[in-house]
């Protein structure tokens, strides 16, 4: 399985492509307009990839200001877990909040949900549930490869924030001690802003929730 990252937006959000065998799963796809939506499409084009499902970790605005180009060009439905529907569903009304443009994103096509196994390939994606920055908040670990995409839980020293609606300080800790952490110290975690870490680093190091 192989990543490639792309930031797209005004909130500089990290838009992931996993790939595999020449099919893709494309994972919060920020991308705002044409081109950062043709940019997407043309790196698809140029390595053969052919997107086969459309995963969020959560459903703020910037993890999802593609999902209505990606359905029309692709035919793909989000999946995500059932807590953040109502997030989905009121993103354009998050656009109108931020003074951005958000084309409504079209219904799921299913419900993320912990322990489920994704397959792409040979390899596989292990969903975590992880709420805290948002209700519905998921993750999902490759445990043969090592590496994790965490959205908006555990940056590069720092962690989500817990002021929009439904976030919750306490419980983003407990997801980050209890379910990124016991991962490994050599998981490489992709994060949905800013650049890439590890869990052994934010343990020694992170400010927020060391430990």
């Amino acid at each position: 399985m192989h990543i490639q990252k792309f930031t797209f937006n005004p909130f500089q959000e990290n838009t992931y492509v996993l790939h595999a065998a020449g099919e893709g799963i494309l994972i919060d796809p920020g991308c705002s307009d044409r081109n950062e939506q043709r940019q997407l499409e043309q790196w698809l084009e140029e390595n053969a990839v052919t997107p086969v499902r459309l995963l969020l970790t959560h459903a703020h605005i910037d993890h999802v200001m593609g999902c209505a180009w990606v359905h029309e060009r692709f035919g793909l439905l989000p999946e995500l877990h059932p807590k953040d529907l109502p997030v989905l569903e009121a993103a354009e009304l998050q656009g109108s909040m931020f003074g951005v443009r958000c084309d409504p994103p079209p219904a799921p096509a299913a419900f993320l949900e912990e322990d489920q196994v994704i397959p792409l390939g040979a390899e596989h994606l292990d969903v975590l549930f992880v709420p805290g920055h948002a209700p519905g908040h998921v993750a999902f670990f490759n445990p043969r490869q090592r590496f994790l995409i965490g959205g908006d839980v555990l940056f590069h020293r720092s962690i989500g924030r817990t002021d929009l609606p439904g976030g919750d300080f306490d419980m983003l800790q407990r997801s980050i001690r209890e379910q990124f952490y016991p991962l490994g110290d050599d998981v490489v975690v992709y994060c949905g802003h800013g650049p890439e870490t590890t869990i052994g680093e934010e343990r020694r190091e992170n400010p927020f929730v060391r430990g």
